[in-house]
């Protein structure tokens, strides 16, 4: 087991390592995990410490404390609003995201999308502005029967902010986001789940061991590379027509039948017995 990394120390965030999983939990359960740039900076940075690291199958986000993420610090929002501060001012040094998924997953919290390895979200509550956004960006959500939902940003008098009108309208459908980002209206878990928006709607008490079990299960059962290339593939045909996604695939599928991944997984199931594929950390170990 592993906590941050050796050149940074985190306060905002708990960043835990324990093979095959990364578990990071925002940290400030007194402004139910609010949003600042220290935060928003350190998450980022785990993000690229559990890409990098080879025990790392899948990464799972939480809160802690009642909440997920209740968006922007409002304070924080205030300074901004007169012009005294910008809410979202600190970084720390860090890279996640395979750059070959092109510039546009490299905007803001894109780079959510083009992460090497599944990000889940385990949304233990309320879950609002910014907040949702970032768990609507993570690859899968695993939501307590307890949480609650808002988009917010139009009582705000903002937009839909950092990449929520690409990704929610793909998610749930045009009118039904439209709606959401419209009314800003809370909304519980059964309607998310009603909507599309959840994956596993699960008992409060059980929601970040369902979650952790699931990146257990893909760490016995799948090959990380493969998770890898699925994601990719998914995330960039969204916006290649189907001629280049085919002509894509036929060539990834290629590549895979030549990789030791291939006959570890055949013989796996001819000897009956758990497969034992390659992790994936650093992009040279690839």
């Amino acid at each position: 087991m592993t906590t941050a990394p050796v050149d940074v120390t985190y306060e905002e965030i708990l960043y835990e390592v324990s093979d095959p999983i990364a578990t990071i939990t925002l940290n400030r359960p007194d402004r139910l995990n609010a949003l600042t740039g220290r935060l928003l900076s350190e998450l980022r940075h785990a993000i690229a410490a559990a890409e990098a690291d080879e025990r790392v199958v899948a990464m799972v986000i939480t809160g802690a404390g009642r909440g997920f993420c209740a968006g922007a610090d409002m304070q924080r929002l205030k300074n901004t609003a007169d012009g005294s501060g910008h809410a979202f001012a600190e970084e720390l040094e860090s890279s996640p995201g395979d750059p070959e998924m092109g510039e546009d997953f490299q905007v803001t919290y894109g780079y959510l999308l083009a992460v090497r390895k599944p990000i889940i979200a385990a949304i233990n509550g309320p879950c609002a502005g910014l907040g949702f956004s970032i768990a609507m960006l993570c690859d899968l959500r695993f939501v307590s029967e307890n949480a609650t939902f808002t988009t917010a940003f139009a009582n705000r008098g903002l937009i839909a902010e950092h990449g929520l009108s690409w990704i929610l309208p793909r998610l749930i459908g045009p009118s039904r986001a439209l709606d959401l980002l419209w009314t800003g209206r809370k909304f519980d878990a059964q309607e998310a789940d009603h909507l599309g928006i959840v994956n596993f709607l699960v008992p409060h008490d059980e929601l970040l061991e369902r979650a952790q079990d699931y990146v257990r299960t893909l760490a016995e059962r799948s090959a990380p590379n493969s998770l890898r290339i699925m994601k990719q593939q998914v995330y960039k045909h969204l916006m290649t027509s189907l001629g280049p996604a085919l002509s894509e695939t036929n060539t990834l599928m290629a590549e895979s039948l030549e990789r030791d991944d291939f006959k570890e997984g055949v013989n796996s199931f001819l000897e009956k017995r758990a497969p034992q594929f390659a992790r994936v950390g650093l992009p040279g170990d690839m």
